[in-house]
């Protein structure tokens, strides 16, 4: 059995960006308030290597949170630079980096190939160019469409990361973005629901009252649809909501630190619902993996389904995938 993919991040806040986009503020999501130097690419790594469960084979270095390919170029190469000679002694697999639609093209790939680039993520928000246009993006969803052919076809893994809940946004532009990224055929997405953080543009909305952000409920039944549509299609979605957040920077919006399993929480909910036809007593059958998403925070599926006349026993299942649902009425 594999390890569990694993990244030795590097963050680089706004570096490299060009415009500031109306949600955005780097330092508040990632704390990071400095631009790390090639000493601290070496410090991390060999800070990794110390847990016990480091295993070099699933492990990347990942260069997060601005846009690495439009930093200063001479900058960019010292950092890959220090990165690589672990690529090059398989102390890692590969190098991992996220970047803007607009900030890509075939030098830049030639570059970031010759120095153990393996995953290239795109920054893409929307596919909507009066949504993009209107949070200040600065590229269109025509840059996204090209720079993951090239991408592509420079046989990089491609990411594509998605926002919902953004200004003059909503839930029907947001499924035909993911059904435009399900037709670029990613390997991963992530998915972000929009939170108001101070000193942005989206705070100012905020405050003057042009600007309502999702529920967490609201942000919840999208995302977990949007989970569905990119995992039946064979797109895995390696995140869900923000990693952390600046607590004292946090303004509205949907931030939960368990925003993931309150999706996953929410597909066991609504698959169990859609198998039992009849209010009564059943037993419902998942997976051990699926065990705790399927009984949700604090039992609230079980106590939800009784609230509509389900009583319900949830057990594991080893003959069951992760999302397989079985439900006996009894």
């Amino acid at each position: 059995m594999s390890a569990e993919h694993s990244n030795i991040s590097i963050f680089v806040p706004h570096i490299g960006c060009p415009n500031m986009c109306s949600f955005c503020n780097q330092r508040h999501i990632t704390g990071v308030h400095n631009a790390p130097h090639p000493e601290d690419v070496i410090k991390a790594i060999e800070n990794a290597q110390k847990s016990k469960n480091y295993d070099p084979k699933s492990t990347e270095i990942a260069f997060f949170g601005g846009s690495f390919t439009a930093i200063n170029r001479n900058y960019m190469i010292r950092l890959l630079e220090a990165a690589y000679e672990f690529v090059k002694d398989k102390t890692v697999s590969g190098i991992r980096i996220s970047t803007r639609p607009d900030a890509i093209d075939e030098e830049i790939l030639a570059t970031l190939k010759c120095y153990g680039v393996t995953s290239i993520e795109l920054g893409a928000q929307s596919l909507n160019d009066r949504v993009l246009k209107s949070n200040n993006r600065g590229h269109t969803a025509k840059d996204v469409f090209a720079s993951s052919k090239l991408i592509k076809d420079y046989a990089f893994s491609l990411g594509i990361q998605m926002m919902t809940g953004l200004y003059r946004d909503n839930d029907d532009y947001a499924v035909k973005t993911a059904k435009d990224i399900i037709s670029i055929k990613p390997d991963t997405v992530r998915i972000y629901p929009t939170i108001v953080l101070k000193d942005t543009d989206l705070a100012a909305l905020y405050d003057d009252k042009k600007y309502v952000p999702q529920s967490l409920e609201e942000a919840v039944n999208l995302c977990s649809k949007l989970y569905l549509m990119f995992e039946t299609n064979g797109i895995k979605v390696i995140r869900l909501g923000l990693h952390r957040i600046d607590e004292d920077a946090y303004i509205a919006g949907p931030w939960h630190p368990s925003f993931s399993e309150l999706c996953q929480s929410k597909i066991m909910f609504d698959k169990a619902l859609g198998l039992m036809k009849k209010p009564g007593n059943y037993n419902i059958f998942v997976s051990k993996e699926s065990l705790s998403k399927m009984i949700g925070q604090s039992k609230e599926n079980i106590i939800e389904l009784k609230n509509r006349g389900f009583n319900c026993n949830v057990f594991d299942n080893e003959n069951l995938k992760d999302f397989q649902i079985l439900a006996e009425r009894i």
